[in-house]
């Protein structure tokens, strides 16, 4: 598998910010770790190893970022106000750094003009984040893989809420969406699996009320819970990567 470490200076975060890309050719993957999580989990956790037949087939290539949980989410004794104003930083060093950069890189991968749209994939809270990104922005992001995340963005700020939080929160925004906004027929021509299991660890309620919030609206994503044997683990991150991915790469 062709790999390839990359630094640079995000002026969005005021830090330079690591990556590495999996992959040769195809359609492009953002990573987001799990809570407080590094871009060399994709890898130290064995995910590299599940993805590996269709990166080394050509048909993805995946950028597995860094995530700064530490100073937002999972900063629960800081200022609310603060923590979501610099997630919102990272939010924009995504679009406005890594998603040019993933873009560049695809058009040199694939020997192409075409400007592409990115699948976004995550576990945990990287599967919040991916979910986020894709409800958010669903221009940039045409797919998105989430497992076991949590789609409110209460988690974390307990007591703290405004109008940067609510950006941040699938569950509030889409609820609030009116079913002929453009996003929703946006979402329909694209793919999203949320899935979430129901055993030891897991928190299925913010994917259960997606659910209900695509039924009310219209919206045709996939929103899947597995039972409740099913925990929040890699071992089951591994398993329904391989059941989701071939659905997701269909462009049909």
């Amino acid at each position: 598998m062709q790999t390839y470490y990359d630094k640079w200076y995000s002026p969005a975060l005021n830090r330079d910010m690591e990556c590495k890309i999996y992959g040769h050719a195809g359609r492009p993957v953002l990573f987001i770790p799990c809570q407080d999580g590094r871009f060399y989990d994709f890898e130290n956790y064995k995910m590299s190893d599940v993805w590996y037949p269709w990166i080394e087939s050509g048909k993805v290539f995946v950028v597995a970022i860094d995530t700064i949980d530490l100073e937002t989410w999972s900063n629960k004794y800081g200022d609310g106000y603060w923590r979501i104003r610099r997630h919102e930083d990272w939010i924009r060093y995504i679009t406005d750094e890594v998603v040019p950069y993933i873009q560049r890189v695809s058009k040199e991968y694939n020997q192409n003009d075409i400007t592409p749209s990115i699948m976004t994939f995550g576990c945990s809270l990287g599967a919040s984040h991916a979910a986020n990104l894709y409800f958010r922005r669903p221009e940039l992001f045409d797919r998105c893989l989430a497992l076991s995340g949590i789609y409110t963005g209460e988690y974390g700020f307990e007591g703290y809420f405004d109008d940067v939080l609510y950006q941040n929160s699938p569950v509030h925004y889409l609820a609030n969406m009116p079913a002929d906004h453009p996003y929703v027929a946006q979402y329909n021509r694209n793919k999203a699996v949320i899935c979430a299991g129901q055993g030891p660890w897991e928190i299925p309620e913010t994917t259960k009320r997606l659910a209900e919030i695509f039924k009310e609206k219209g919206i045709n994503n996939w929103v899947d819970l597995w039972g409740y044997d099913v925990r929040h683990d890699w071992d089951w991150w591994y398993k329904q990567v391989v059941y989701y991915l071939p659905y997701l790469l269909d462009e049909n």
